[in-house]
C-alpha cells in the first residue's frame, strides 16, 4: 500500500549526516572520533565552547559551499543549533 510520500534514500541521510559531521570536524577543529559521537540529543551551541558566535557565521558558510544552499536569514533559527539532531534536521529540511 503506498501512501504517496517520497521518502528519502537512507543513503542519501547517510550522506547528508557524513558531510555534516566532516563539516562540524573540520569548522570546530573538533576530531572526528569526537564528532562521530554526537547522538541526536548532543548539545552543541551553549555546550560547546568552539561552537561560538563566529563558527556559527561559518558553519553556515560551510553549509552553503558543501550542501549547494543558500541559506537566507529567515531560515535560520537559533534552536537549530541547540542539539546535533536539531542542526542535521535544519540542513536536511534546506535541501527539500
Amino acid at each position: 500500500m503506498s501512501t504517496g510520500l517520497k521518502a528519502m534514500p537512507r543513503d542519501a541521510d547517510d550522506e547528508i549526516d557524513a558531510r555534516l559531521r566532516a563539516l562540524l570536524a573540520e569548522t570546530l577543529g573538533l576530531s572526528i572520533v569526537r564528532v562521530a559521537a554526537f547522538g541526536p540529543e548532543t548539545a552543541l551551541f551553549g555546550a560547546l565552547p568552539e561552537l561560538d558566535s563566529m563558527a556559527v557565521a561559518n558553519l553556515l558558510t560551510g553549509i552553503e559551499e558543501r550542501f549547494d544552499l543558500l541559506i537566507e536569514d529567515d531560515d535560520v533559527e537559533a534552536e537549530d543549533f541547540e542539539t546535533y539532531g536539531r542542526l542535521l534536521a535544519f540542513v536536511e529540511r534546506l535541501g527539500n
